[in-house]
């Protein structure tokens, strides 16, 4: 199916049908040379897009004078920061491949990563150095490694590289020479099992993203975004490709710790997260009402909040919401929510969505019971990130909404998800065959996902079609599912990870969040917080215990976690049990945990 470019989508101020995102980062620059194009929180640092500009011809420069050219990759290392956005956008004039790895990456990962995609340029950051440089001799492709914050031996600063241009080099006949076919990023698939493939994404197919998306969620110029997810992440370089198309100013939040904290200072119009960061929220916010130390205005927050969630109930059931409720929850939103959404710093946010896993839809309803309505999206790293999309005007909460227009999604005839259209990647680096494996002859990609779709085209995720649980009955259930309402059921849940795969009934590994430890150990007068001993207190095993048995209330008989552990640890992104985007690794977890899985069934 073709997709057309619409005529909202030619307006003034926007590049979204230019052909590549060096074209539309020049239209862009040069309709909005005097506005803010790229800041830190609190405008410590800050620049105008003419700023942003020249530094991208620089940078551009020196690399050409690295002999970095067309289909060439450059390799970068860095935390959230202007220098990333910058160091990308001049490697995409060059009809260069640029490209970013998980900060997280171990030394042996790196080697693979670098050579895997045979970097000739890495830009880094002093606190990566030593990973990079102890892998450096076995990397030949490897010329020279440039260091933002200082230059160690055996690098050189990141100065060098801006200033290092040569005399004669035509930037302009350059990016000109960029087609919509060559690659502009790759993008390293994190995987639970083997080692991760290169996902290719050309001009062409990000240009068609920034294209479908702006017909559901349509930017304008003046919006403001964040820049605080891994660039090594799909999600993270959308801002960035949404920028260089939109025009929209971009704050880099160089520590993810920071990020609701500099929510008020950016006042993003559109904010994207995973759901772990919103489930965090969400129980900060949870907290917060409840420590409220006047006995009124606590009881007041949380009438209004339940009211309002049963408003969001009802209209998702399609019942009657009578006139008073709702003349209730307009007063609460006025008097109590509108003051939360302020001070959280979404109270402009015209877009808020989550993706990357299924998010549990008692954190949905209470968001939009804030006046916070989030659209769940879904899509692959290999279809371009979003392939369908909550309208924010007609959400279905336990969806992940319809069809970008322009993009085709069906089921196969076990119930797999295919998608076709101009977003579906050009294919896996150096990989043909799990190329073929993955897109057929007509240009369907297989997504690995079970799902339903209804009547109105509204898509339903049943779970990834390796990972379902067929226990020794032959009953098909979702781990995912039971998972959500594990960790929807209490705070203190932070990973759930349900096994019954050929069992005879499913049982649970639990795992503590940190944070929310601190705060209930404040409350109940528990001097360490650490998940390590909290998973020893009896309080902890009887919320949690209480949890468990409210989550199954939940689910079918069939699908009730009949006994569980609590893991004495934390499990943090890109160690062995979780991939750096928060996916659980179930085959490393299954053989990690092996004695504490047997003794469940024992």
């Amino acid at each position: 199916m073709k997709a057309a470019v619409t005529e909202s989508q030619t307006r003034e101020g926007l590049a979204l049908d230019a052909r590549t995102l060096c074209e539309a980062f020049q239209r862009t620059a040069g309709a909005h040379a005097d506005e803010v194009a790229l800041r830190t929180p609190g405008g410590t640092s800050q620049m105008t897009w003419r700023e942003y500009a020249e530094r991208v011809r620089a940078f551009a420069g020196g690399l050409a004078a690295q002999g970095v050219g067309s289909g060439d990759t450059v390799a970068m290392m860095l935390t959230n920061r202007p220098e990333t956005l910058i160091v990308d956008s001049a490697a995409l004039h060059l009809g260069a491949i640029p490209f970013s790895i998980y900060n997280t990456s171990a030394a042996e990962q790196i080697e693979y990563l670098f050579g895997h995609a045979e970097a000739g340029v890495v830009v880094t950051e002093a606190q990566f150095v030593d990973r990079v440089l102890a892998v450096r001799e076995r990397l030949p492709a490897l010329r020279e490694v440039f260091v933002l914050d200082g230059a160690p031996q055996g690098t050189r600063p990141l100065a060098d590289l801006e200033s290092g241009g040569e005399d004669g080099f035509d930037f302009e006949r350059a990016w000109r020479a960029v087609t919509g076919k060559d690659v502009a990023t790759l993008i390293y698939t994190s995987g639970t099992t083997g080692p991760p493939k290169a996902v290719e994404l050309t001009h062409e197919n990000l240009m068609w993203q920034t294209r479908l998306v702006d017909q559901v969620f349509p930017v304008d110029p003046g919006e403001r975004r964040m820049s605080y997810l891994p660039m090594a992440h799909l999600a993270d370089r959308l801002s960035h490709y949404f920028s260089i198309a939109s025009g929209a100013s971009v704050t880099c939040v160089s520590d993810v710790m920071q990020v609701v904290a500099a929510l008020p200072d950016t006042r993003p119009t559109t904010w994207g997260s995973v759901p772990r960061i919103w489930e965090k929220l969400k129980a900060g916010l949870e907290a917060r009402f409840a420590a409220e130390p006047d006995e009124q205005r606590r009881a007041r927050v949380a009438d209004a909040l339940r009211a309002a969630i049963e408003v969001v109930r009802s209209d998702q059931a399609g019942n009657p919401v009578p006139a008073e409720a709702r003349d209730a929850c307009v007063r609460a939103d006025a008097l109590i929510f509108s003051q939360v959404r302020a001070q959280l710093g979404l109270d402009q946010a015209r877009h808020l969505l989550s993706g990357a896993a299924p998010i549990a839809p008692d954190v949905l309803e209470f968001f939009a019971a804030l006046g916070l309505p989030i659209c769940e999206v879904w899509g692959m790293t290999e279809t371009t990130a979003i392939t369908t999309a909550n309208p924010a005007e007609a959400i279905r909460i336990g969806t992940v909404g319809q069809a970008l227009p322009g993009l085709e999604v069906v089921l196969d005839d076990d119930g797999e998800l295919l998608v076709r259209g101009p977003t579906i990647m050009r294919g896996y680096r150096k990989d043909p065959e799990r190329t073929a494996e993955t897109i057929d002859a007509e240009g369907w990609l297989r997504t690995g996902d079970i799902g339903e779709i209804d009547g109105d085209g509204y898509v339903r995720i049943v779970d990834r079609k390796k990972e379902l649980i067929i226990n020794a009955a032959g009953k098909n259930m979702s781990p995912a599912n039971i998972e959500a309402a594990l960790k929807s059921a209490h705070p203190l849940i932070g990973q759930a990870v349900a096994i019954g795969d050929r069992r005879p009934y499913n049982v649970a590994l639990i795992v503590l969040d940190p944070d929310v430890c601190v705060a209930f150990a404040a409350a109940q007068g528990i001097q360490n917080p650490s998940p390590e001993l909290m998973a020893k207190y009896k309080r902890v095993q009887a919320v949690v215990a209480g949890a468990i048995a409210e989550a199954n209330a939940r689910l079918a008989r069939v699908e009730q976690v009949k006994r569980h552990t609590i893991l004495p640890h934390d499990w943090g992104p890109g160690g062995e049990e979780l991939t750096p985007t928060m996916k659980l690794r179930r085959k490393p977890i299954a053989e990690r945990y092996a004695i504490e899985i047997q003794m469940l069934y024992a």
